[in-house]
């Protein structure tokens, strides 16, 4: 994405706030951070900088705003250019977003999600990409579009949950709070929301303090074991039951929606649950 005056927006902004750690922010505070083709390009661009850089040790993800991400951007640009090709065949995007998530998994540097307010949808799956997730008290943790889209693109919740608590998330489209999200084993644990910065710095220092070399092996071994287990295999093979989602006719009504505006058909979407942005209305 470019501004008039011709230069590129920054979406991902960069800094390196004590030595060895890398904070990237996502910095599209108006849009709750949804994850747009420009933002994930410049994302895997900052990661993949601090990944091959020898001074850094650790890198955190977090987002600008009130919101860790909403998700994906339904309301994608499309002009802008995605950040590996994505073939026309059904369930193109499933497999093209897991590519990303992968490929977080595969480098080197661990990588901490930070998280506050909204982490929905895909914006749950760039959490469960990185290495360790450190939540806010109140954040909400969910993947609504099981409601009326289809089934996951990265279906982390069995993984992430055990098989009942997955399966009460799959069935509901509920949230998390933070709380809630540190219990059920999605994220290690949570702070109050204005402690979060200095308490997730404060980890990614002790986390900094072991060799670079060492941290890559000791990522290795718990991803190895949960590959061993069948944890990428899963996901692949769900993600090709996501693509059957689009052709129900549930979903293709929801989609019809869009005409009148994506905030409207999601409000109409959640507004029977109470939750989500219907339920901050009603506060």
């Amino acid at each position: 994405m470019t501004t008039q005056s011709g230069e590129a927006e920054k979406l991902v902004l960069s800094e390196t706030p004590v030595p060895h750690v890398r904070r990237l922010t996502l910095n599209r505070p108006t849009k709750r951070n949804a994850l747009s083709h420009a933002l994930r390009t410049q994302l895997f661009e900052q990661l993949r900088e601090a990944d091959a850089d020898p001074a850094i040790n650790v890198i955190i993800v977090r987002g600008a705003g009130p919101s860790f991400s909403a998700g994906y951007d339904l309301a994608q640009d499309k002009s802008e250019t995605p950040p590996w090709p994505i073939s026309t065949a059904d369930g193109a995007w499933a497999r093209h977003v897991l590519t990303g998530w992968f490929e977080m998994m595969d480098m080197a540097t661990p990588i901490i999600a930070q998280v506050h307010g909204f982490c929905l949808a895909g914006g749950t799956e760039l959490a469960t990409a990185c290495d360790l997730v450190y939540v806010a008290h109140d954040a909400q943790v969910g993947y609504p579009p099981v409601r009326s889209m289809s089934s996951p693109d990265m279906a982390w919740h069995a993984w992430m949950l055990g098989m009942r608590r997955a399966m009460e998330a799959m069935l509901t489209g509920d949230s998390m709070t933070g709380d809630e999200a540190v219990a059920a084993g999605f994220a290690n644990r949570a702070f109050p929301v204005e402690k979060l910065d200095a308490e997730v710095l404060a980890i990614a220092e002790r986390v900094a303090k072991v060799p670079a070399d060492l941290q890559a092996l000791n990522k290795r071994v718990v991803h190895r074991a949960m590959e061993a287990m069948g944890m990428r295999d899963g996901m692949r093979a769900t993600a090709d039951i996501n693509a059957l989602g689009f052709h129900q006719r549930a979903s293709k009504e929801y989609f019809a929606k869009f005409a009148g505006g994506v905030t409207q058909a999601l409000d109409a979407r959640d507004s029977s649950f109470g939750d989500y942005r219907t339920g901050e209305k009603e506060q």
